[in-house]
């Protein structure tokens, strides 16, 4: 299948290095971010998978929960770890799935043959806790990906779906935001009290709500 954002992403059961992983049961009520990378034992994933681990403390202050994939076995990515831990600094401390079947790759569509026909590609999903794809990455084999660009998606998701604001490019967190064209400005004076910057009736900025 195609998944498109707000799609529901469907459920599965697959073995992982931490014991089976249903999707639904494990995420809980958390955000998840479903990245799959191409092959175990290559240099691009190796560095990925050093960097998500040193991350995962901060996709959890977000209740975000981090899952891996690739179409390698459930023995290949036990003896990979060892290597990410010595060359990395950081031990894998998220689950890898082991989709040997492709069974996953295909429902989530993670295999693209005009890249490769036999392995996934680097894909990142990031999905919230009704199950919604909420943002769909994919990179190049030769490209590793920034794990920073995604945290900071997910910080602009999570604070757009509480308020009726729109981050701008390259917004950072603290940084000001745009109020959403369908709120008018009777309808912002209540939202936003303190005021806002009017550059064009269409683009007016506000500190970022707390």
């Amino acid at each position: 299948m195609s998944l498109k954002l707000g799609d529901i992403v469907p459920n599965f059961t697959q073995a992982s290095t931490e014991g089976p992983l249903n999707l639904y049961e494990w995420a809980g009520d958390r955000w998840v971010v479903l990245f799959s990378h191409p092959k175990d034992f290559t240099p691009v994933c190796t560095t990925e998978l050093g960097a998500v681990a040193a991350l995962v403390p901060e996709f959890a202050r977000r209740n975000v929960a981090v899952l891996g994939l690739s179409v390698d076995t459930l023995d290949s990515h036990q003896r990979w770890a060892s290597d990410i831990a010595e060359t990395q600094g950081h031990a894998l401390n998220f689950p890898l799935i082991a989709d040997d079947d492709r069974k996953v790759a295909t429902l989530l569509d993670l295999i693209h043959p005009a890249a490769s026909d036999t392995t996934t590609v680097r894909t990142v999903l990031v999905i919230d806790p009704a199950r919604k794809l909420r943002l769909s990455l994919t990179y190049p084999a030769s490209t590793g990906r920034n794990f920073a660009e995604i945290l900071r998606t997910i910080d602009s998701l999570q604070l757009t779906d509480s308020h009726k604001v729109a981050t701008p490019a390259n917004w950072q967190q603290g940084d000001d935001v745009i109020i959403v064209p369908s709120v008018d400005n009777d309808a912002a004076r209540a939202l936003f009290p303190n005021g806002w910057t009017e550059v064009k009736p269409y683009l007016r900025t506000v500190r970022q709500p707390a």
